[in-house]
């Protein structure tokens, strides 16, 4: 029964995904030849759909990663997939599940330590990632061979096959469902937790799951960006969202934009200058990071206008 639902799951979701890439060409071919040259590959065209849906993905879980000031969260989550993919790797087993099994472990070791000891959030992602990572880098030492590895370490978006494309957009559309059926939860707990849990809400539910959609989200960006820079693209889209906007819905949009547009020129250039892909998104968004920056209402350009005017 569970393998007859595997192969339906996996039927669909390379149906749909066959559909997207269709449309993706079609789109593509509006395009000056000398821009899309490089999408004229059949690999070019997946690393860019599954760019696209990460850049999705990562942009809308960033806005809670700043608003929640939970960037340590994001690292520390980002290296304790690591013993996951390891064993997952030994035992033979899908790595995207040993991620997430690894990383949603720990998210829930880090609440619990906070929730029930003296240990100080800070210090408990200290203790719970640590632990986690060094226990990845002891499994990984004992494996003949690294190499896949590697590709999870700093991402390999150019080798991402259709298999690991289906489940990485079957992995964005459960994020993106939760976020929109849970947003008033979500909401109400990122701005004031207090008032959630005077009106009802079970903020520890919250708390876990926002956690558990982190982790889902960082396996989502392993192929692509990697566990190391997957923590940036966490983080830089939605603080470029917080220079322009505090109102959630439009932060979201904003950082979605950026996330987007990060890991498509990203990509595009690290195909161009024959550079690693992950690298080059997070140089990207941190560019468009910077100059929103410049130019966002509290920026320099803007005051020195101002005082100009006055």
């Amino acid at each position: 029964m569970i393998t007859m639902l595997h192969n339906g799951l996996a039927a669909v979701g390379t149906w749909w995904a066959e559909r997207l890439l269709d449309w993706l060409a079609w789109l593509i071919a509006w395009l000056p030849e000398s821009v899309a040259a490089p999408f004229e590959y059949q690999f070019m065209l997946r690393a860019l759909l599954t760019s696209m849906v990460v850049g999705v993905v990562c942009g809308v879980l960033s806005c809670y990663v700043v608003l929640k000031r939970w960037a340590l969260l994001g690292d520390a989550i980002s290296h304790a997939v690591l013993p996951g993919v390891a064993l997952a790797y030994l035992l033979g087993l899908p790595v995207l599940l040993g991620a997430f099994a690894s990383g949603g472990l720990t998210a829930l070791g880090i609440g619990f330590i906070q929730r029930n000891t003296r240990i100080k959030e800070d210090s408990a992602m200290g203790l719970m990632f640590t632990a986690a990572f060094a226990l990845g880098i002891v499994i990984i030492s004992r494996i003949a061979t690294s190499t896949h590895l590697m590709h999870i370490l700093f991402g390999n978006v150019l080798g991402v096959t259709m298999g690991t494309l289906v489940t990485t957009l079957y992995a964005g559309l459960v994020a993106l469902l939760a976020v929109f059926f849970f947003y008033k939860h979500l909401l109400v707990y990122t701005f004031d937790p207090s008032h959630a849990s005077a009106i009802g809400l079970s903020t520890g539910a919250i708390h876990y799951g926002l956690m558990l959609l982190l982790t889902l989200t960082i396996v989502t960006s392993l192929e692509t960006v990697g566990v190391i820079l997957v923590v940036a693209m966490l983080i830089i889209p939605g603080a470029t969202a917080s220079l322009v906007s505090h109102r959630l819905p439009r932060m979201m949009w904003i950082a979605v934009a950026v996330g987007v547009v990060s890991s498509t020129v990203g990509l595009y250039f690290s195909f161009r200058l024959d550079v690693a892909s992950g690298g080059m998104m997070v140089l990207v968004a941190f560019a468009i990071f910077v100059l929103v920056g410049l130019v966002s209402p509290v920026g320099p350009v803007r005051r020195q206008l101002r005082r100009r005017a006055a």
